[in-house]
């Protein structure tokens, strides 16, 4: 064996992940909304890039398209109606030009899934009724919020020191209306004695809403008991003792509070008419709606998917304004910068028509798949994965995991998530076919909901009816299902029956 430097060949192979793929990778996984801002960084970072402003005259363009969808629709109409949803093959429509991304022109068609129209025969940029569209945000938006109205009722009643700890205080006050924070805590942070914090509480307690500033919910009950002028001894026993009100311990109850049956349902009643969240009656907080990203709809037996493009912009390559750099370019740098510029612009129009081309591939297949849902409803949703789907549109499963995250769809029974589509099996006890987790679960809601109030179902009587039904599935299963979808086991439910029962 030789001791000493050497030199050595070898060959090897190796996945780079390139910038530009890394950038690909990334747009899969946002939503149309977070790509709407990447898309302005990047128009930000690159002079070649610009966003293409809607036409002013947006009724006009939507009369022309919408001729111009009529005619596609005649032309196409003999070959749609003669193609059944089974006997299909998923092609994908390959439409616009590099140097422009517009998702008006990506759509899916599978005899069933047709995209050549937008799901109002107009455009999805267009707004509503070719105008423009009302800024629901604003409207969810509550002119002011608790603090603001807390501080303000404050400022009217309150001065000097004790102001300065009602501040201190509302700032603790979440939107529900509770207060989050010790009070000797408070009073050493301050500086202030704690006989005047609590002093300052009372005060804000006596706010509007009724019921803020409570430091659990049964303070919250009371402050609201007290205002309606029914905080007797009884009731405030009630108040103390919710624990064994939940329960459903109505004859304990009676012993503490001294009361007949009649009373203590009269004040349990009164109890159900209080806020247990005072707080969220003043606004405040935006409400985060969901905005879909794919809309399916049917026309004549056949299925739409179409992008949504009303939360893009569409994003063009200056190519005027690049021969213009180039000309003015004098140095090697320069003229580098500019290519690189050009090649990042043209890549990200690339990686953006492909993006969506996926998204709506991923779609159709999904609608494909789930035809069944679309038409008849939770019930018939079916058992389907993420490799199911990978292997029908010959992609990665990883792709699909990537398209179907953050992501919603929009159809006549509502918006979904798309992983929402991908639901494990339930083994049919008949031996046909396996049904979802999610059909299941909704046998199981029908089941409970329909209920004779004096025959709780029980787990296992929920497992018999399901079985008789065609699904073969354990107790242990129907459970863990039943608490997922929020609902007590027979004994919770049998008290709250009969606590409604007597309470009506």
């Amino acid at each position: 064996m030789a001791l000493g430097p050497r030199l050595d060949l070898r060959q090897s192979q190796s996945l780079v992940m390139t910038p530009q793929l890394q950038q690909a990778i990334k747009l899969l996984t946002l939503s149309n909304l977070e790509l709407e801002n990447y898309i302005s960084e990047e128009i930000e970072k690159n002079p070649l890039l610009e966003s293409e402003e809607p036409s002013v005259d947006s009724a006009s363009a939507d009369a022309e398209l919408t001729n111009n969808i009529d005619e596609l629709e005649i032309q196409r109409s003999d070959e749609i109606l003669s193609t059944g949803p089974a006997d299909a093959e998923a092609t994908l429509e390959m439409a616009g030009d590099a140097d422009q991304f517009s998702n008006n022109s990506l759509s899916q068609s599978d005899g069933s899934l047709d995209g050549s129209m937008s799901m109002n025969g107009a455009s999805a940029s267009s707004g509503i009724a070719g105008g423009e569209a009302p800024d629901f945000e604003n409207i969810l938006v509550a002119d002011l919020t608790l603090t603001d109205e807390l501080l303000a009722q404050a400022g009217a009643v309150l001065s000097h020191a004790d102001l300065f700890i009602a501040r201190h205080l509302i700032d603790q006050i979440d939107e529900c209306g509770y207060l989050q924070c010790d009070l000797l805590e408070l009073a050493h942070r301050i500086d202030v004695e704690l006989a005047q914090v609590r002093q300052v509480l009372t005060e804000i307690q006596k706010f509007e809403p009724v019921g803020v500033g409570a430091r659990d919910l049964a303070e919250c009950l009371k402050l609201q008991a007290k205002e309606a002028d029914r905080y007797d001894p009884a009731m405030a026993r009630l108040i103390d003792n919710l624990d064994l009100l939940a329960k459903g311990a109505l004859p304990q109850l009676k012993r503490l509070c001294g009361v007949d049956d009649e009373d203590l349902m009269d004040m349990i009643g009164e109890l159900r008419a209080y806020d247990p969240k005072p707080g969220l009656r003043i606004g405040g907080t935006t409400v985060q709606s969901v905005v879909p990203d794919v809309f399916v709809a049917e026309r004549s037996g056949s299925w739409i998917i179409e992008v949504n493009s009303a939360t893009l912009p569409k994003v063009l390559v200056n190519r005027s304004y690049y021969t213009e750099l180039k000309d003015g370019a004098q140095d090697k740098a320069s003229k580098e910068w500019l290519n690189e510029c050009l090649a990042d612009a043209s890549w990200l129009m690339k990686a953006l028509d492909q993006r969506q081309r996926t998204i709506v591939k991923v779609a159709a297949e999904i609608v494909k798949q789930q035809e069944e849902f679309f038409r008849k409803g939770v019930e018939h949703l079916r058992p389907l994965t993420l490799k199911n789907v990978a292997d029908k549109i010959e992609m990665h499963e990883s792709t699909v995991s990537r398209v179907t995250s953050n992501k919603y769809l929009s159809c006549s029974r509502g918006t979904f998530e798309l992983k929402y589509f991908f639901t494990s099996g339930i083994q049919s006890s008949t031996g046909g076919e396996a049904a979802s987790a999610e059909a299941v679960k909704s046998h199981i809601k029908g089941l409970i909901d329909n209920e004779d109030p004096k025959k709780i179902l029980s787990d296992d009587k929920l497992v018999a009816l399901l079985k008789d039904k065609g699904f073969d599935i354990a107790r242990r299963t129907v459970a863990k299902y039943r608490e997922s979808l929020g609902l007590g086991s027979s004994v919770q439910r049998r008290r709250q029956k009969a606590l409604e029962g007597k309470a009506a």
